[in-house]
């Protein structure tokens, strides 16, 4: 970080931390000063337009900067319509833009910046892209429109999921013998078959009407489909509409407008019925024919890596192929055409979580030709999934974790992938420049926890970094390409602004939305330090936080923070999801507490082997780490062993659990926050990536679930839930409190939050929590 964009965000790393007090942590954030939540560049590079939350209210504004700074001025009124969107794209020469906003299709002249509103009505628009001849398609509810400046928009397909009307009937003997014997009825439907023929000839001869429905059958629910730039060809994905959901939850509200208990639908809880398989059809608009699309040539389809899991429970072995569905991560794109309508690529994962595939498809075949494929023997990541054409519209690039790392590759035909990165490190967010001539990404090539944006040719080469930031969130370019603009961040710093040359440079900060009083505060700066793991896995990053200067002699009560979601990274340079965590820790230090922050295995940010360290085997190797970090404040920080606590939230929550049941006596008092208690009660997509699925894999969900280790506890605990939490259900700290009541344990207690979810939005709420958490590490920790 450049140090007069340091010194402009006020970061006082010698200064006397200044004081914070528990109702000051907790309370409403907008005292911070809201972050910058979303950006983007206006037509003509010299505008930036972002959204930011109002103080005191749900309502989110528009702003509006030059890229050279100066002052911000509301976007309201009718001004919002000239506005553009973050999520936009590029004709193939640079001279228009075209992007969705509240649900309908614009289109920007770059050199003029005219806008044109293409689509007009209440439905939202999706799958925009533009056609070869310089036109756009979208579909709105599978309903496809095309537009061309010289003929306008008109209805180029529809798609629905029922029986076709004029179907032919199922022939039987019956029907067969009427129609032999009887000429009036042979006679009848030959005049309605002259009907059908003359009402799709004038159809077909009329530029005015639209195009007939295709009818994909009743028993199908269509998911997702892409248009060929031509407008000729559609892939279509759809699923079997009687596909058992399995059993859903039923959440029960207790704090309600009309003083009744209410009841909220919830999901299924993990191997509860899997994900339905998909399947993949072409349609082809001028005839409507439809076909299926083969899936029979992806490697691997046909064997099951999970069939000795399967054997050992008594299972059938699998016949045929695996289930297999279209898409692979979230958010990222599942089929896409090139330019010229040649080809398509199709991104497809295993239900069973052990491969993914890309794929092409040409129009007129009957089958996915392969292109690439990932395999996992524990699972594929839900991240790192982009793909794209390059603008040959024969070269694919894509991101994949094959080296261990996710890194950025092209690939032309069937030739092997070439890695444009590499190292032990992560390549994300790559995006194409406009001229095609690169790919801009974040990088963290310094260390784990520092992300910039890097350039890289599209013929490799050396990674340059293109800023110094530190903590970059995510970025875009600019529409003529020439400049880069980053959201980024710092410890005690929200998410703010800058614009950096594409070339590279020094970065010009645009915003600084903390409020005064935040900025004025001096804060205890986490030190990025490197744990030596005692257990084969190298070293564990990790935040401390403590007083600048230790006493000599004295010995200090350690609290150790656990993280959640698992795959999450936590200890990096930018402004944490914890931060009113991070205030509590600055309360703690000013108490006289020394604390440390792990990213254990199965962190996000450290590579495939970090992340899947914990497959079949979740809560076992993340305690060995909390074990090794403890032994580190001993040995390092003066830190008391017989004095050390434990808490965190959701898989925070559960690794607590797992840390006082399984380890007894090493942490004196633990705090487990919305905490999963038995993994059989969570979601299918998250657990059966790492567990695989309770009928097959029994053991890993006993050896993962804190409620078969609960005999253990014997220090104190502090149970914290929402009651309306729609994620960790509050049903998985009601049945581990049970089991504690049947165990007859001591020195532990639960305090319920009616009106919360996963996660809190109330500040009486964060307070009463930490207000125990603060009062049970005191009575426990403290001499």
């Amino acid at each position: 970080m450049s140090l007069s964009l340091l010194l402009a965000l006020g970061t006082a790393a010698h200064a006397a931390p200044t004081p914070i007090t528990l109702e000051q942590a907790m309370a409403e954030p907008d005292w911070i000063g809201n972050p910058v939540e979303s950006a983007w560049w206006a037509w003509d590079s010299r505008h930036i337009q972002y959204t930011q939350k109002r103080a005191g209210s749900p309502v989110r504004d528009t702003f509006q900067i030059t890229s050279s700074g100066g002052t911000t001025s509301v976007v309201d009124g009718p001004a919002r319509g000239d506005l553009d969107t973050a999520q936009r794209i590029h004709n193939a020469d640079n001279t228009q833009l075209a992007f969705v906003r509240d649900g309908n299709v614009f289109l920007r002249d770059l050199r003029s910046g005219v806008l044109q509103q293409i689509s007009h009505g209440n439905d939202n628009a999706r799958g925009l892209a533009f056609s070869h001849n310089g036109g756009l398609v979208w579909h709105v509810n599978h309903t496809w429109y095309h537009w061309t400046p010289a003929a306008g928009t008109r209805q180029v397909a529809q798609l629905r999921s029922e029986k076709d009307p004029d179907a032919a009937p199922v022939s039987n003997s019956l029907r067969e013998q009427q129609l032999a014997t009887l000429e009036t009825l042979r006679r009848d439907r030959a005049n309605r078959e002259a009907l059908k023929q003359q009402a799709a000839a004038w159809r077909a001869a009329d530029p005015t009407r639209p195009a007939a429905p295709v009818y994909l059958g009743e028993d199908v629910v269509i998911l997702d489909s892409a248009l060929s730039p031509d407008a000729d060809i559609l892939l279509v994905v759809t699923r079997s509409k009687k596909a058992e959901a399995g059993q859903g939850g039923r959440m029960p509200l207790y704090v309600t407008e009309s003083g009744y208990e209410e009841f909220e639908n919830v999901r299924t809880r993990v191997g509860r019925n899997d994900p339905a398989p998909h399947r993949l059809w072409q349609v082809e608009l001028a005839s409507g024919k439809v076909s299926p699309v083969s899936f029979d040539a992806l490697p691997g389809i046909a064997t099951d890596p999970l069939a000795e899991l399967r054997k050992a429970a008594g299972k059938e072995a699998l016949k045929g192929n695996r289930d297999v569905q279209v898409g692979a991560g979230f958010g990222s794109p599942s089929m896409i055409w090139n330019a010229d309508g040649s080809q398509a690529a199709v991104m497809l994962r295993s239900v069973d979580n052990k491969d993914r595939w890309i794929a092409t498809f040409s129009p007129g075949s009957d089958r996915l030709a392969p292109r690439h494929r990932l395999t996992d023997p524990a699972w594929i990541n839900w991240n790192y999934n982009d793909f794209g054409w390059l603008r040959d519209g024969r070269t694919l690039w894509l991101l994949s974790e094959q080296s261990g790392y996710s890194h950025l590759y092209t690939q032309a035909g069937n030739a092997r992938p070439k890695a444009l990165t590499s190292g032990q490190w992560e390549a994300s967010m790559p995006v194409l420049s406009h001229d095609g001539s690169g790919f801009y990404f974040l990088c963290n090539q310094a260390w784990p926890g520092d992300y910039e944006v890097c350039n890289v040719s599209v013929d490799g080469g050396a990674v340059r970094e293109v800023t110094a930031l530190d903590g970059v969130e995510d970025f875009s370019l600019s529409p003529d390409g020439s400049q880069v603009l980053v959201r980024f961040s710092a410890s005690y710093t929200p998410a703010q602004l800058a614009v950096v040359p594409a070339a590279g440079g020094q970065a010009r900060q645009l915003t600084d939305t903390r409020s005064a009083e935040f900025k004025a505060r001096s804060w205890v700066q986490p030190q990025m330090v490197k744990v030596p793991s005692k257990h084969g896995a190298g070293h564990i990053w990790a935040k401390y936080y403590g007083p600048e200067t230790l006493e000599p002699g004295r010995q200090y009560p350690i609290v150790m923070f656990v993280h959640g979601a698992g795959y999450l990274q936590n200890v990096h340079a930018r402004y944490p999801t914890y931060f009113r965590e991070q205030m509590f820790h600055n309360l703690l230090v000013q108490e006289g507490y020394i604390v440390l922050d792990m990213d254990f295995r199965a962190s996000e940010g450290y590579g495939r082997n970090w992340r899947t360290a914990i497959y079949r085997n979740m809560g076992h190797p993340e305690l060995e780490d909390y074990q090794d970090g403890l032994d580190w404040v001993v040995e390092n920080k003066q830190g008391d062993r017989e004095r050390a606590g434990i808490y965190g939230g959701s898989y925070g929550g559960f690794l607590t659990f797992m840390a006082l049941f399984r380890s007894p006596g090493t942490f004196k008092a633990g705090a487990a926050l919305r905490p999963v208690g038995d993994w059989m009660q969570y979601n299918h997509a998250y657990t059966s990536n790492i567990l695989n699925t309770p009928d097959i894999d029994p053991q890993a969900y006993r050896t993962s679930s804190p409620i078969h280790y609960a005999e253990g506890l014997q220090d104190h605990l502090f149970i914290g839930h929402g009651m309306m939490d729609d994620n960790v259900f509050f049903q998985d700290s009601v049945n581990l409190s049970q089991r504690l009541i049947e165990l007859r344990k001591d020195h532990w207690n639960m305090t319920a939050y009616p009106l919360e979810r996963h996660g809190y939005t109330r500040s009486d709420s964060w307070y009463d929590q930490y207000r125990r958490i603060h009062r049970l590490f005191g009575q426990t920790l403290k001499p």
